[in-house]
């Protein structure tokens, strides 16, 4: 009994068929569908019979062997080649009519079956002392094939062996001293059955022209023969049909096949593991999944050279910069950078733009106004999609890499025009304006407003001093002044050197002059500082935008790169997972 219930094993070598489809060779899978198909046909017959065929080449005595074990000619043996050319069956018991239909074999004799009236019965065997025996304990159930010669110069005979060679569910092959290694019985019928040598029985027939040293020195040629055709293991015996001997042991082996009613599993199952192993060979080995992820990262590194990121984020920062100036620099000079056009409504990357450019919910519909990338970027991330295909399938076998080398080539196709909507659709911009940026205007703007209050009332100075009018009075800001010993005279002090030129008057500063002269340095100090602050929030926003931007190419990479290549990998864990089981 197999260690997988075969209905299980069959249910996952199907499995591993239907997914390795178009991927490993059409050969390889019609047998895997033979036999999976075979074990579920024979699984609907009958489970109490064993069916055992005996197999061999022209003149090798099959049709003898069958008469010894039923001990009665069933059989008629010829000396005219070839001899056998249909099937016969020797059956004991009943209710094999079923499975004889399915094995296609007309000829049947009931062992043991009283004969109809008038019917002659079946001569017994003249075989000395073994005359009349069957195989010992229960044979019921027991289906013994005498198929046609396998080297048979009729095609239809041969096709009719081979035939039953795969649904028998043990083997014995009949050989004779003079073709027992013949090259057309070991490398046609005995190598494919390699991991089958549970099934497989060899009876080397006329022992009776042997010598005892002869006898076993050939049986244990033919037993290295049987493990170099990968049946290591298998049961050989030397047995005559003409005097009976060793057919004690064969009849003994076939009772005790019929008995345990295992054959017919274990048969299927080792048909099954052969071919699902054949597959898992096929499957290759897993690759490393480290492999993955560093073939990812490359991948998208190359995408975003391709897609413009670099260009992107440049405009991204320098577009941050300007509307930081727009909105924090001097109102006296800001026309100056409103002079130069936006970098990103320039790439068509403002979201105000992209709204027009397309209609509402249809980003689908965006394209940016990026330069073309030059042919060494396109060619770069060509090749980085190869390169991640060739990493992520290292150890597949050749057709799971063609396979995904195809499914990688028809990504790299339409890789230019699914990077810009990428990127068109990506958000690049912040999505609210800092608030330090108002209150600097407001901060700006009230110093104009300073300056603007100052000018003025030095032009109503001026006007009295030119009309030569007594001029109001103007308020003055006194400031502390050096003294000439190295002191400081403060506003309000007695003046000390009076007279003797030691003394210094304080610094007088007249109101407007200061709003001018104040208004202007604080509004050219602020606007310098914020400048500064302008280029890092600048910086923190391409940061930012290359962060979502290298998000938007992972995603296109992973639809059109890594999602098919990854379908394919997925396709190839599931058959070699399902092979694998089939094949335990």
């Amino acid at each position: 009994m197999s260690r997988l219930d075969l209905a299980d094993r069959t249910t996952a070598l199907e499995t591993a068929v239907e997914v390795a489809e178009g991927r490993i060779e059409p050969a390889l899978l019609d047998a895997a569908r033979a036999v999976a198909t075979r074990a579920r046909e024979r699984g609907g017959l009958s489970a109490e019979h064993t069916v055992v065929a005996l197999a061999g080449a022209t003149g090798s005595g099959k049709s003898s062997v069958l008469n010894a074990v039923a001990g009665v000619a069933v059989a008629q043996p010829g000396v005219r080649r070839p001899t056998t050319s249909h099937p016969m069956a020797a059956v004991w018991g009943e209710g094999a009519d079923p499975l004889l239909d399915w094995l296609e074999v007309g000829r049947r004799h009931q062992v043991g079956a009283p004969t109809a009236e008038g019917e002659p019965s079946p001569p017994p065997v003249d075989a000395g002392p073994f005359r009349r025996r069957t195989p010992v304990g229960d044979t019921t159930g027991l289906v013994l094939l005498d198929l046609p010669d396998h080297d048979s110069v009729v095609t239809e005979h041969r096709m009719r062996a081979e035939r039953l060679v795969q649904r028998a569910d043990l083997l014995v092959w009949v050989v004779d001293p003079q073709k027992y290694a013949d090259a057309a019985l070991h490398e046609g019928f005995l190598r494919p059955l390699a991991g089958r040598a549970e099934v497989v029985v060899v009876a080397l027939n006329q022992a009776d022209r042997l010598t005892a040293d002869e006898t076993s020195a050939m049986l244990a040629d033919l037993k290295r023969l049987m493990a170099q055709d990968g049946l290591e293991g298998a049961r050989v015996l030397a047995v005559s049909a003409k005097t009976g001997q060793g057919m004690d042991d064969l009849r003994a082996l076939l009772a005790k096949a019929a008995a345990k009613r295992e054959a017919a599993t274990a048969r299927l199952a080792a048909d099954e593991r052969a071919v699902a192993q054949q597959i898992v060979d096929e499957c290759g080995t897993p690759p490393p999944s480290r492999l993955g992820n560093q073939a990812k990262g490359e991948l998208v590194a190359a995408l975003e050279a391709a897609a413009g990121v670099p260009t992107v984020v440049d405009a991204v920062r320098a577009s941050a910069r300007r509307d930081a100036r727009a909105a924090t620099g001097w109102p006296l000079t800001r026309w100056i950078g409103r002079l130069r056009r936006d970098p990103l409504r320039r790439l068509g990357l403002r979201t105000a733009d992209r709204e027009h450019r397309a209609p509402s919910g249809r980003d689908d519909l965006v394209r940016t106004s990026l330069p073309t990338a030059r042919p060494a970027v396109r060619s770069a991330a060509a090749s980085a999609v190869r390169r991640y295909v060739e990493e992520v399938t290292r150890g597949a076998a050749d057709p799971w890499v063609l396979a995904a080398r195809a499914r990688g080539q028809a990504g790299i196709e339409t890789l230019p025009d699914a990077l810009d909507q990428a990127v068109a659709s990506t958000r690049v911009e912040a999505s609210r304006r800092p608030m330090w940026w108002s209150l600097v205007n407001v901060v700006q703007w009230t110093l104009i407003a300073v300056v603007a209050a100052g000018l003025l009332w030095l032009l109503v100075l001026f006007g009295f001093a030119y009309l030569q009018l007594p001029p109001p009075p103007t308020p003055v800001l006194t400031l502390p002044t050096w003294s000439g010993d190295g002191g400081v005279v403060f506003p309000g002090a007695p003046d000390s050197g009076a007279g003797d030129g030691l003394g210094v008057d304080p610094f007088l500063i007249p109101w407007p002059t200061l709003m001018v002269l104040g208004g202007l340095a604080l509004g050219l100090l602020l606007a310098l500082v914020c400048r500064v602050f302008g280029a890092l929030g600048a910086r923190r926003r391409a940061m930012g935008a290359r962060r979502r931007l290298r998000q938007s190419v992972g995603t296109v990479a992973d639809q059109l790169v890594r999602a098919p290549v990854g379908d394919e990998l997925s396709r190839l864990a599931s058959c070699r997972t399902a092979a694998t089981v089939a094949a335990s």
